[in-house]
């Protein structure tokens, strides 16, 4: 009977985890703020388009290039669209421009094909075209089969330039979404795992406490940064959703609030693994099997009454960073979480209160536990500070900036008087573009 009873317990766990799985899968699928299946219909249109103008413009026989280049073009962000479509735009010409050049001077060989793959690998290198490195030479490589011929070269260059041109007008006119709702979720459900922890901790030291509770729950802390890492991705990706975006105004005064939050959150995170280390350094100073000797049960209990205030504090903290409830009933309500943890963290302290002379292990670790606390409410409270600086997405030649200050660097190291003369060229940049937009203006 007992052999029954753990194998049908083992069934409803079974059970209760592929439910837990579906409902994770259809979170994906469904999350608030995004239109199931707009990706695919936008994709789906854009290939079909691409292909029609190419079959229309009679750029070969089977213009199967164009759409194939609109599927690979039209991505989650107007950025990542325009930034992919340029990629594969310069990858195609440059394995084009290599076939061309071999096609005059040897046919399809081994050696011919063996050159090309090489010289397009290094061009794409060189052109720093990333993950769109293997187009370059597959290019080269088909426009070779062909003997080079300008017609198949044109060809090819132009479908892909219908491609691109398909994909980022699809994305343009169906504006893409700013993806502000799964950042909101992302930060609101790293609060409640934050939530959940500190009620689970404080669940333990009211029953049973010990050195290996007190490991277990150092790791499960320490785990809480794979949240944050998923959290600030998801903002990221607003970030970028918010760059050319004909929509991006309302992103950009949705992110100081959600990047405050997520600081903030983050720097709790490590609030609580400090608290962590600190219950487990404490239980090393009496054997393991005496560990819940180390504080009486009425501190444990004033702990776990911190702890529960740390865990209503911190899910105080998502209406606010969210926009879901009113700002000012949000902030009152933090208001008095943090009030009552602050008197619940004094209480604590008159409970640890012990002579440094007396026990100065003791006097150590209840001082780290309780600056680990103060930590926690300082930084939950700056999780809700409002942002004084409007949040502006980086320009978009950014990077090759960086690149060009970078080589100016290493340049300086060999050349100062060339990397002065650098530096002076790469400051009027600023003011070329600042003139060639009122001109155009």
């Amino acid at each position: 009977m007992n052999r029954r009873g753990r194998w049908s317990r083992r069934v409803v766990d079974r059970c209760g985890t592929v439910a837990r799985a579906l409902r994770a899968r259809g979170a994906l699928l469904f999350r608030r703020g995004r239109t199931p299946g707009l990706r695919t219909a936008k994709t789906t249109l854009a290939a079909v388009t691409a292909f029609v103008l190419a079959d229309w413009l009679h750029t070969s026989d089977e213009p199967i290039l164009a759409p194939l280049t609109a599927l690979l073009v039209v991505q989650l962000t107007m950025y990542e669209t325009i930034a992919h479509g340029r990629e594969r735009i310069v990858s195609v010409v440059a394995g084009v421009l290599v076939a061309v050049g071999f096609a005059s001077v040897a046919g399809l060989t081994w050696w011919s094909l063996g050159a090309v793959v090489a010289v397009s690998l290094v061009a794409g290198r060189l052109l720093r075209l990333g993950p769109h490195l293997p187009e370059v030479p597959i290019s080269a490589m088909l426009v070779l089969a062909v003997g080079g011929a300008e017609s198949a070269a044109a060809g090819r260059v132009i479908e892909t330039l219908i491609g691109a041109a398909v994909g980022v007008l699809v994305n343009l006119v169906i504006a893409p979404p700013l993806y502000i709702q799964p950042a909101s979720d992302a930060i609101g459900e790293l609060a409640d795992r934050m939530g959940l922890y500190c009620r689970d901790l404080a669940a333990v030291l009211r029953s049973e406490w010990s050195r290996s509770a007190a490991d277990s729950y150092l790791n499960l802390a320490r785990g809480l940064s794979a949240e944050v890492s998923r959290a600030d991705e998801r903002l990221a990706h607003t970030e970028r959703s918010a760059r050319l975006n004909p929509r991006g105004r309302l992103a950009r005064e949705v992110q100081p609030r959600l990047r405050i939050a997520l600081t903030a959150l983050e720097h709790a995170q490590v609030g609580l693994r400090n608290l962590a280390r600190a219950l487990l350094d404490r239980t090393y100073y009496v054997p393991e099997d005496q560990a819940d000797t180390i504080y009486d049960p009425d501190t444990r209990a004033a702990l776990a009454d911190v702890l529960e205030a740390v865990a209503a504090a911190v899910e105080g903290v998502v209406p606010i960073a969210s926009g879901a409830a009113s700002s000012r009933v949000a902030r009152d309500q933090l208001e008095r979480h943090l009030a009552e943890l602050k008197r619940r963290r004094d209480r604590l302290g008159t409970r640890l209160l012990v002579d440094p002379h007396a026990d100065s292990g003791a006097w150590q670790q209840h001082g780290a536990l309780l600056a680990a606390i103060d930590r926690l409410r300082v930084e939950i409270e700056a999780a809700v500070r409002p942002s004084d600086t409007p949040w502006r997405p980086p320009p978009l030649t950014a990077r090759q900036r960086k690149a060009v200050r970078r080589a100016i660097t290493v340049a300086a190291e060999h050349h100062p008087s060339r990397a002065a003369a650098g530096r002076g060229r790469v400051k009027r940049i600023p003011a070329r573009l600042g003139r060639r937009r009122i001109g155009n203006g």
